[in-house]
């Protein structure tokens, strides 16, 4: 078996930031990806988070250039709240 990638928009209606990621960023719509592994040697299918990325426009090279950035799921969740008060 291999990876699977599964791919989610959010949106933030106010300025947010995500703990681990430097700076605020603009209200908008985001791709968030997560990448999943299976797990081995069970009797059934499973699978463990490898990893979680937002894409967000570079601050260094412009906003027509984008950049993956690794997230915690859990800080996503918490910016998202932070959005919806």
């Amino acid at each position: 078996m291999t990876e699977r990638v599964t791919r989610n928009i959010v949106s933030f209606r106010h300025p947010f930031e995500i703990a681990g990621v430097e700076g605020e960023h603009p209200a908008g719509t985001y791709v968030v990806e997560t990448t999943e592994e299976p797990i081995g040697g069970l009797s059934f299918i499973a699978y463990r988070r490898v990893s979680t990325t937002i894409i967000l426009a570079s601050r260094q090279f412009g906003p027509a250039s984008r950049q993956v950035v690794s997230i915690d799921p859990r800080d996503l969740e918490a910016a998202q709240a932070r959005d919806a008060t």
